[in-house]
């Protein structure tokens, strides 16, 4: 029989029925605002000259509401908001711990300095294509795929990213392009079939896709379900996404065809998503399966550092000689990884946050070269040093932190690594990082020597053209953040640690998502 139609239905047990605080909004409104900003410029495609002067002030609000998010979650704890106020993890939740809220913040800060590069590279056919739109939609995804507290949305996420990727990709329309595109496409597109896949077999095992919930039944004792195949499946697929040994060749094949300001977003952006992905997976809801899987995550990670490191020692294309320099840290942080200690965890961290910001530093720094001397082949660069005292100065200050150098950002994690591993006695890699390191000085040596100290010839390339403001700018505060970080390391590392911390113990985290304390049953 029907209840009375005058009975209140109590709706506590399915549905969030305390007001939602002003400030839990910031756990959503990265990504609203990406997205918001996208559908404006969208709707504005007639008028592109006013895309950039939307899209920088809109990055700057973007990079302020990161920061005051990691503010409140360092204070005040993990942070969780449902959508439709259903209870998790009925509700999709996006959840936001340290590590999530200090990545959002570092990929907003790269976006804003590549839209700023944007302004003075960008051509009118270039934003008639769309770049703007598709900047906007990969910062949503992006930012998505770090806020989000639901396995399957992790998925969404990816490939919003990945969609946005491929117009940026192919802006232009060039033949090299196209060819850079199709391998890009298909290995990221059989690694997203793969992560589905995986999604599909752990729905299938605990049926909830809400991460603290996973996390939660996957330390039951005495769990009989297939974890240590669920894990090998998502560190193959993130592996993938990654560019980590042995799928890493779509990387170098790809990253040098877009535009320079393109390259610098995706050597800053995607593959930190990918090893962002495998961290959270891997370290919060498998930490068993991760430590039975540690010996092979350390062949890989050593097998992709030497990879990369010997790659670039091949290469005559600064470009393509960039895409090794970033498959070789991506070992280094999956060292990290591999290793699974605290100070591992908060080294590889630590590590992917000066990659995110240097990366994105030298590709810019790279096309001002290309402009400066009119090429980007090394065989054709020379005298860059005459040409430019400041800048020479500059690429000097990124090579360091590069090669792992003080006074730079790039020398502390490396320290933390490798103490981590000899205290751990895995003595093979903190080897393995110190030839790595090695071998990126003889690499970036090999440039400055080239491209900046020798003499440029007088049939070498065209003739230089003037770097704008919209490229002096960005590359500054980057190097500025390298230099800065390098110098004053502590409030990095604290931050660095207490991510580490909470995935390694993550009870706050569980506790934003389920205050009683129990998921589904």
């Amino acid at each position: 029989m029907a209840a009375p139609s005058n009975t209140a239905a109590d709706l506590s047990a399915a549905l969030v029925t305390a007001p939602m605080q002003v400030d839990h909004w910031l756990v959503i409104l990265p990504v609203a605002l990406c997205i918001g900003l996208g559908a404006i410029l969208m709707m504005l495609r007639d008028r592109t000259a006013m895309h950039g002067w939307i899209a920088v002030p809109g990055l700057a609000l973007l990079v302020l509401i990161d920061a005051a998010l990691l503010y409140k979650v360092a204070n005040e704890g993990p942070l969780t908001m449902v959508m439709g106020r259903w209870l998790p993890p009925f509700g999709i939740a996006f959840s936001v711990d340290l590590l999530g809220a200090i990545m959002a913040l570092a990929a907003a800060i790269v976006a804003l300095a590549a839209s700023l590069h944007a302004l003075g590279e960008i051509t009118t056919s270039g934003r008639r294509y769309g770049f703007f739109p598709f900047l906007m939609l990969l910062l949503a995804g992006v930012s998505g795929a770090f806020l989000t507290g639901d396995i399957f949305n992790l998925y969404v996420w990816f490939e919003v990213l990945l969609i946005s990727s491929f117009g940026l990709l192919i802006l232009g329309s060039e033949r090299e392009q196209i060819d850079g595109a199709l391998k890009y496409a298909v290995l990221n597109l059989i690694a997203t079939t793969l992560f589905l896949v995986s999604v599909g077999y752990l729905y299938a095992v605990f049926g909830t896709l809400n991460m603290a919930d996973i996390a939660m039944k996957a330390r039951v004792p005495g769990n009989a379900a297939p974890l240590m195949t669920l894990a090998g499946l998502f560190l193959l697929a993130f592996g993938m996404k990654a560019a980590a040994f042995p799928v890493n060749f779509w990387l170098p094949a790809s990253y040098h065809t877009p535009r320079i300001t393109v390259s610098a977003l995706f050597a800053g952006l995607l593959t930190k998503v990918g090893i962002y992905a495998l961290i959270r997976v891997l370290v919060m809801l498998f930490p068993i399966e991760r430590a039975g899987l540690g010996p092979i995550t350390a062949i890989v990670a050593v097998a992709t550092m030497l990879a990369g490191a010997l790659g670039a020692l091949g290469e005559s294309d600064v470009r393509r000689l960039l895409g090794y320099v970033v498959i070789s840290g991506i070992g280094t942080i999956l060292a990290g990884v591999a290793l699974g200690s605290a100070s591992g965890l908060s080294g590889a961290i630590f590590y992917a946050l000066h990659s995110m910001v240097l990366m994105t530093a030298l590709y810019l720094l790279a096309g001002q070269a290309a402009r400066l001397g009119g090429s980007f082949s090394l065989a054709a660069l020379g005298g860059l040093y005459r040409q430019s005292g400041w800048f020479a100065g500059l690429s000097l200050v990124l090579f360091f932190a590069a090669c792992g150098l003080p006074p730079f950002s790039g020398f502390w994690p490396k320290v933390i690594l490798v103490k981590a591993a000899l205290d751990m006695g895995a003595w093979w890699i903190a080897a393995a990082i110190l030839l790595t390191g090695f071998l990126t000085t003889i690499v970036f040596g090999r440039i400055f020597l080239l491209a900046y100290w020798r003499p440029k010839s007088a049939q070498d390339a065209a003739a230089p053209q003037p770097i704008a403001w919209q490229a002096h700018l960005p590359l500054a505060a980057l190097a500025a953040l390298v230099i800065g970080f390098g110098l004053f390391p502590e409030r990095l590392l604290h931050l660095t640690q207490l991510a580490a911390a909470g995935l390694d113990d993550p009870s706050a985290y569980l506790y934003s998502v389920f205050p009683g304390g129990a998921g589904t049953q």
